[in-house]
């Protein structure tokens, strides 16, 4: 057994090595909202959008380096949708570290990017940018609807910087795209993110069948030194 658990290191190294480069932000889903049918709608904004159901999309968020305007980056707005009230959710951005950058996430209720004017600007600019080029993977996670509905929703904000220097003035002056896994995670009895409960039952197998094992080994031990005692007494 222990010659298994130092062959697993350095699957442990590893893993922790790839989970490095990962952003996160939990919240909880909040209450639900009417959401109208009429025109202009949330798929007129043209931006990605995850749900339990559709839980990642892979892409390029476009960067910047920090200034007085954008001190976090530039931003990309996504929609979260078909949450459950009160239920808590993590959503993960995981980036290669062939890209070193800054992210920050927020995420928003509809009323409140509607009531803050710099939110409403920065979310119409973004969602001018996307007429002419709209991510395939935005129809992927989009809740189709022919009525009114009331659902949980959020607007999701990634703030991207560019977090490098470097002696090349293109790479400098012009910062390229970084590939991205954005994914929404949701939490199980708001406890664990349910991409780990294959991890956590995978760690309670393994202990559970060691613990056999171990007492079965031990009961062996204990009954072959009984059996040498007991020939030890006949001679």
């Amino acid at each position: 057994m222990a010659i298994m658990f130092i062959n697993l290191i350095p699957i442990f190294l590893l893993a922790a090595v790839v989970c490095a480069n990962t952003e996160k932000a939990i919240f909880l889903g909040p209450p639900t909202v009417n959401i109208p049918f009429a025109h202009p709608t949330l798929d007129d904004l043209h931006v990605d959008i995850l749900t339990p159901s559709n839980w990642t999309i892979r892409t390029h968020l476009e960067a910047k380096f920090p200034n007085i305007s954008s001190p976090h980056g530039k931003a990309t707005w996504l929609i979260l949708d078909d949450l459950a009230e009160g239920q808590r959710y993590e959503v993960r951005v995981c980036w290669a570290a062939t890209q070193p950058t800054a992210f920050k996430i927020n995420t928003y209720e509809l009323q409140t990017v509607f009531e803050t004017p710099e939110l409403i600007s920065e979310l119409s600019e973004y969602s001018w940018s996307r007429q002419s080029h709209e991510s395939q993977s935005r129809f992927a996670g989009t809740v189709q609807t022919s009525t009114e509905r009331e659902a949980s929703v959020l607007f999701l904000q990634i703030l991207t910087a560019a977090d490098y220097y470097t002696m090349d003035k293109t790479l400098m002056r012009d910062v390229p795209p970084v590939f991205v896994d954005i994914i929404l995670d949701p939490f199980v009895l708001n406890v664990l993110p349910r991409s780990l409960l294959p991890t956590v039952m995978y760690i309670v197998v393994v202990a559970v069948a060691s613990w056999f094992i171990a007492r079965h080994i031990s009961i062996w031990i204990r009954n072959a030194a009984g059996e040498e005692a007991h020939e030890k007494k006949i001679q």
